[in-house]
């Protein structure tokens, strides 16, 4: 099995961070390759940075996309989840979506993130992806989740207070949301009174599972005629939807 990790913003380092979580939780059974964005934003926190990401997600699909069997984008908001579904012959996870379902699935449940921007944005995904009434809160704090994993410590005091005052608005569940705040979750669980739910191990779970269900037919959009795009972008696009059309980036 191989999986295609995306982190859309243009940050290596977390990345990396992702990466070395997702290896921790699949082990040797699973190849894992992780690309970042070749441009855009460091972070994401706001939305033009969010539609620029959703770009780079294409981009990296077509340049690396041939050979793997799921794609796992590590972006929490999802940015470009459902278009990467139009192009890719082989399962897309979102990160933020998997996280959702997975809460959902025990009540109602909450999101506590970094960046304040985030709030508005989420509050939209999570209606996009039908579970709106399901949602019992959106928390976030300062920090942007790029800061929060430059600097975890300093970050877990305001995360702890953000899941309690989730669980007080009426979370039965909490996700800890955001690339940059994988392996928080356990260093926090102590301090407040409800379930923890890692963003990054829900979706790694959800392309897992993807990985040994029966395929479904992918959307077959129109072809796309377009210009100013890589070529293996623009072959995607020329062909959405349907087996690579060509290998000379496998995965490993």
């Amino acid at each position: 099995m191989r999986i295609l990790l995306i982190n859309p913003n243009t940050s290596q380092a977390v990345t990396d961070l992702v990466a070395g979580h997702v290896r921790r939780q699949i082990g040797e059974r699973v190849a894992l390759r992780a690309v970042t964005g070749r441009f855009g934003a460091r972070y994401i926190a706001c939305r033009a940075a969010a539609a620029i990401a959703t770009h780079a997600a294409l981009d990296a699909l077509a340049e690396h996309g041939d050979g793997c069997d799921a794609v796992y984008l590590a972006c929490f908001g999802d940015p470009g989840l459902f278009a990467l579904r139009e192009l890719s012959p082989v399962p897309v996870i979102g990160m933020a979506e998997a996280a959702c379902h997975e809460a959902a699935a025990t009540g109602r449940f909450g999101i506590v993130t970094g960046g304040a921007a985030w709030g508005p944005m989420l509050s939209e995904f999570v209606g996009t992806i039908g579970l709106a009434d399901r949602l019992a809160a959106i928390t976030t704090i300062a920090p942007s989740g790029g800061e929060i994993a430059a600097d975890p410590d300093r970050a877990l005091g305001a995360l702890a207070q953000a899941c309690r005052d989730s669980h007080a608005a009426g979370a039965e569940t909490v996700i800890l949301g955001g690339a940059g705040l994988a392996g928080l979750a356990p260093r926090i669980a102590g301090q407040v009174p409800c379930p923890l739910i890692c963003s990054v191990e829900a979706g790694t779970r959800a392309v897992l599972a993807a990985t040994g269900a029966p395929p479904m037919p992918p959307p077959r959009p129109v072809p796309i005629e377009s210009t100013g795009l890589t070529p293996a972008l623009a072959r995607r696009l020329a062909a959405p939807g349907g087996a690579p059309l060509h290998r000379t980036d496998p995965m490993p």
